[in-house]
């Protein structure tokens, strides 16, 4: 036994000085940033996230056990492999025949038997196979010896969303405990802090562990080592781990025997936590010895006081986070002082809460921060938090929805960095898609499917019947093209051209002329995992679907627009302009809907989860009620056949899975109905109907507002926080609409930050409804066109330049 104190040099004094007098309890806390609880965590989805975009950890507050799940990125089962069929595009012409032919089911039967990956795939989400698994690093667990039975008072854990820092405090026989803990990215370590009010009150014991695959010893350090490597999926060995922790005391004594580590009678103590892989990919710290790594972390780590590794912390992430407020006015004063499981109930009972929705805008903006840091992965289907071997659906990277909404907010929320990882990935499926377009369409260029991975997996997934959808890669796209268009950055726009023009090279390709209109169409195609009836069988194989064809214009207007600017590629230009006038277009059916497929075939699943054929209307920009009224109406009818309309009574839910709310939020948000918008979103903050897997419905919230699909999937929580900032402004087309879809129970309110299109920040505030004044910044000098109602205004603005108008946007005056 000895006491880390005497081993600590000189320079750590000032360490322990500073713990005598911690940062917590300084801030101000309000309802809008404040996530808080009266009971620790009995599960993980009420348990509280922390992270730095690497390393995240989900603290549980036991107050006799603390157990914290601990997750680092790159934590993936799997290996890369070779999952394209060869010679499957020598059976691309019969296929597209039978569907000239009307002949869909057959055409699906060939695709089921050629278009599929080779091998078993994700092996249906479970990721036992080569495609594999993000998985849980592993647990910390804090066993408190407690020197009293005496019952626990005044219980508080909380996570401070303007800080990013959680914290548990309680009472228990006279002494106030208080726990602190941070994700830093600066440092790349957890940083826990534990205090007491009595002296020598701290004593516990501390193992790391996880399910399987890990072996866990002392380490010389005065901390514990977990080291492992995880399945290859060849039965092998494939990604190699550690996960480091070291103990900093003041007062008592600390040891380590085996796996085990002990503190007694301490005054105050603080947790060191370091971990990594020896993944070298795409993203990641490319470093082949995650032991020496992790130590390494943490030798820098200690060398620093407490005061200035949090430091450091906050100022590294209120520099994202303090970009944007937004502040409504609640339902009820009594709703924003309960804890937030309460304020949950009491929003559903009343039809919905401002204040809540606040909260969970913020939650959003705070975990994109938290899963997704340049350098690093793109947040998941659970952005980095997991505490499984098999994570729901392998915690991938869906792309026919969920990774893409992942971002929705990144650009209007002023969090254009944070898309960085999204962008790598991307960039890092070229290669490995270029062999799927040449193996399965012999095309030019290169294509992504549904489904990928940190292994660069772009086949077809292992059935038609939502493998085999190519529209991955057009959807990435999109996200290349809108971080263009809100930052004018010329230099990432030569980055991006290249993966654009390899993207739109296969959609050229693989073009047909339907019989009918002698249209362009993409076939094969689905609408992603949705099915519709012919001949009375069902099929999902088609030519042509409405989203693919959005997708499609979409991506070569953004080609044709990008050579231009550049000054590049006319011939491709050319050629992109005329068969984009020859792309089948977005129609409307004899029901006055949207068409979600090239014929007015008839619905399996009238209610779908998908509502793929709104793609024109959110995220794209081909469809508004400015420029499209009759499309925009249609796009309505289409939004009320899906049971997207406000639930009766209040509060009863439309049973939708959690990030299909979200998307039929921001679908409203755009048609400017900001009241159907809003029930879209108090019901996606319903409590959540349980954690088992499902695709009917049971969307809502979670304790710790996670988002339930069922189960836990992050992709609502950001695609909601994208639809609340789209009923507060929009932009497009040259044009910034103020306030375009606000709710009438939104009554006073404002907002600060937000990112509109051609290089403007803009800043609200209302009241009664109505807009009191708008504050628009130009980053790059661009000309400007407000709207407002009825009321519309242009101005020519100097790079760096603000103005502020009043609700007529006729005074307007200049502030520096």
């Amino acid at each position: 036994m000895r006491n880390r104190i005497a081993l600590i040099v000189s320079c750590a004094v000032a360490f322990w000085v500073t713990l005598l007098c911690p940062a917590s309890g300084r801030e101000s806390f309000t309802p809008e940033t404040t996530i808080w609880f009266d009971a620790p965590a009995t599960n993980f989805t009420a348990s509280t996230p922390l992270g730095n975009g690497r390393l995240g950890a989900m603290m549980f507050g036991g107050v006799t056990e603390e157990r914290i799940v601990l997750n680092e990125s790159s934590v993936w089962s799997g290996s890369r492999q070779d999952a394209d069929r060869p010679e499957a595009y020598k059976v691309l012409p019969e296929i597209q025949k039978l569907l000239l032919d009307g002949k869909n089911v057959e055409a699906e039967a060939l695709v089921n038997a050629n278009f599929t990956c080779k091998g078993s795939g994700s092996n249906n989400g479970t990721g036992d196979s080569q495609f594999g698994c993000y998985q849980v690093l592993g647990n910390l667990r804090l066993l408190f010896q407690a020197a009293t039975n005496a019952p626990v008072e005044n219980y508080r854990r909380e996570l401070d969303l303007k800080q990013a820092v959680g914290r548990v405090k309680y009472s228990r026989g006279g002494v106030t405990f208080m726990r602190e803990m941070f994700a830093s990215a600066p440092n790349q370590v957890l940083v826990l802090h534990l205090s007491a009010s009595r002296a020598k009150a701290i004593s516990f014991e501390a193992r790391l562990d996880r399910p399987e695959r890990f072996e866990t010893a002392s380490d010389a350090d005065n901390g514990l080592l977990m080291t492992g490597q995880l399945d290859d999926g060849l039965g092998g060995t494939g990604l190699r781990f550690a996960a480091r922790i070291r103990v900093l005391n003041r007062g008592g004594n600390s040891s380590v025997f085996e796996n085990i580590l002990t503190v007694k009678e301490a005054d105050e103590v603080i947790l060191l936590i370091a971990a990594g892989t020896d993944y070298q990919g795409f993203a990641g710290r490319q470093n082949g010895n995650p032991v020496a790594a992790t130590r390494h972390d943490l030798d820098l780590a200690e060398m620093k006081t407490y005061e200035l590794l949090r430091k450091e912390h906050v100022a590294d992430y209120e520099k994202y986070f303090g970009r944007v407020s937004l502040r409504l006015k609640p339902a009820s004063p009594e709703f924003v002082a309960r804890p937030t499981p309460e304020r949950i109930l009491l929003a559903q009972k009343r039809g919905g809460d401002p204040s809540l929705a606040a909260l969970y805008f913020n939650f959003g903006r705070y975990l994109l921060i938290s899963s997704s840091r340049p350098g690093g992965f793109p947040a998941n289907l659970q952005g980095i938090w997991a505490e499984e071997i098999h994570t729901p659906w392998t915690g991938d990277w869906h792309l026919d929805m969920n990774v893409e909404m992942n971002y929705w907010p990144a650009e209007v929320c002023n969090l254009s960095e944070l898309a960085e990882p999204l962008f790598a990935l991307t960039e890092s499926m070229q290669s490995p898609g270029a062999r799927t377009a040449h193996d399965y369409y012999n095309a030019r260029g290169w294509v992504a499917h549904v489904i990928t991975n940190p292994w660069g997996f772009t086949s077809p997934g292992e059935a038609a019947s939502w493998g085999a959808a190519a529209c991955g890669s057009a959807w990435l796209c999109q996200h290349l093209w809108d971080h263009y268009l809100f930052t004018q950055d010329r230099e990432f726009l030569q980055r991006a051209y290249p993966i654009m023009k390899g993207a739109a090279q296969f959609y050229s390709d693989l073009l047909i002329a339907e019989p009918t209109h002698h249209w362009l169409v993409i076939a094969p195609a689905n609408s992603p995992e949705n099915h519709f009836e012919i001949n009375g069988k069902d099929a999902c194989i088609c030519m042509g679907p409405t989203i693919m064809q959005q997708l499609v214009r979409y991506l070569f207007g953004a080609c044709i627009e990008s050579s231009r600017i550049l000054g590049v590629d006319g011939d491709f230009r050319n050629d992109l302009i005329a068969k984009r006038a020859r792309l089948a277009p977005t129609q409307i059916g004899p029901d006055g809907r949207i068409m979600e497929w090239l014929e007015p075939y008839k619905e399996v699943d009238p209610h779908h989860r998908h509502i793929s054929h709104l793609w024109g209307l959110y995220p794209g920009d081909e469809i508004s009620p400015f420029r499209t009224p009759e499309l925009a109406q249609a796009a309505g009818k289409s939004l009320e056949a899906r049971g997207a309309v406000p639930a009766t009574p209040a509060g009863s839910g439309t049973e939708s899975v959690g990030w299909s709310l979200a998307h039929k939020a921001a679908l409203w948000s755009r048609l400017g109905n900001g009241n159907y918008a809003w029930r879209m979103v108090c019901e996606g903050l319903e409590p959540a109907q349980g954690m088992a897997m499902r695709y009917d419905g049971g969307g809502g919230v979670y304790p710790n507002l996670f988002d339930a699909a069922p189960p836990f999937q992050i992709d609502a929580n950001f695609g909601t926080t994208a639809a609340i900032a789209e009923m507060l402004l929009q932009s497009g087309a040259g044009e910034i609409r103020l306030l375009p879809a606000l709710p009438d129970s939104w009554t006073a309110g404002s907002f600060t930050g937000l990112r509109a299109r051609g290089g403007f920040e803009v800043s609200i505030t209302w009241k009664a409804g109505q807009l009191t004044s708008a504050t628009v910044r130009s980053l790059y000098g661009e000309s400007c066109r407000l709207l407002y109602r009825d009321r519309s205004v242009e101005h020519r603005m100097k790079r760096g330049e603000s103005i502020t108008f009043g609700p007529d946007l006729k005074s307007a005056r200049n502030v520096r």
